[in-house]
């Protein structure tokens, strides 16, 4: 099985930590992002593992090499602009290629997430609903919910609580999730990527959804999670492992 990490993003709401380095070299306790991610999907098994970069690429890069990939394969797929998360991973689309021909599913993780979630139950979950994608939600408060039926399957968006849906798919009733961060593609979602150049994943999942595609919702309220892409939080990271509420 192998992985992509999604490092190439600017990382403004961290600065000034990001004025001197990319996103994915913040340190949380003495470990950057990146190594946590990495150390993470090598722990699942994953030893292949594809890295999209831009802000301050060459110094990830150097930062890669001087350890050795952390004992994994690691490639870069470098960006010339911001291409997104649906872009940046049909950009990267390639080196999943003898995972579409053996139909092996892959993970999707941002960089800036920091989670126990459990990614074997996550890919088994994907595999026994015979999904094209299931994404790590929780019941949280966020600017951004996905909604699911009662099913668990995608049927459309909504920005705040406040704000009418979008749906793409008719539902009697449906429950709005925070995204996490983290998916489980299905390789046979590749090709159906029809978006051009910057663009979100979740407008092609909508998109696909709209077309029959099944999405599922992998519900991970019982694990620790924390999205990293601001200082507060952290900080807030922080504390936990020193109040042992994580282990790095």
């Amino acid at each position: 099985m192998r992985a992509m990490i999604l490092a190439a993003g600017l990382g403004t709401r961290l600065r000034p930590l990001t004025d001197t380095r990319p996103k994915a070299l913040v340190e949380v306790a003495g470990h950057t992002l990146l190594e946590i991610t990495l150390r993470r999907l090598r722990e699942f098994g994953i030893r292949e593992v594809i890295v999209n970069v831009h802000h301050f690429s060459d110094m990830l890069v150097d930062y890669l090499k001087k350890n050795d990939d952390f004992g994994m394969q690691v490639t870069i797929s470098r960006e010339e602009e911001l291409l997104d998360t649906g872009g940046g991973l049909k950009k990267a689309s390639w080196f999943f290629s003898e995972d579409t021909e053996r139909g092996e599913p892959f993970l999707l993780h941002n960089v800036d997430v920091l989670s126990t979630i459990d990614l074997g139950r996550m890919v088994e979950f994907h595999r026994q609903h015979q999904a094209l994608a299931t994404l790590a939600v929780q019941d949280r408060e966020t600017s951004r919910y996905l909604l699911f039926d009662e099913e668990h399957r995608l049927c459309g968006r909504q920005a705040g609580r406040h704000q009418p849906p979008e749906m793409v798919r008719p539902s009697g009733s449906t429950k709005t999730f925070a995204f996490s961060g983290l998916h489980v593609i299905s390789p046979r979602f590749l090709p159906l990527i029809t978006e051009q150049g910057v663009f979100s994943i979740i407008t092609s999942y909508l998109r696909l959804t709209a077309q029959g595609e099944k999405i599922m919702a992998f519900l991970s309220n019982a694990y620790y999670w924390r999205d990293l892409g601001k200082l507060e939080n952290l900080a807030q990271a922080e504390q936990d492992v020193q109040h042992d509420l994580l282990q790095l």
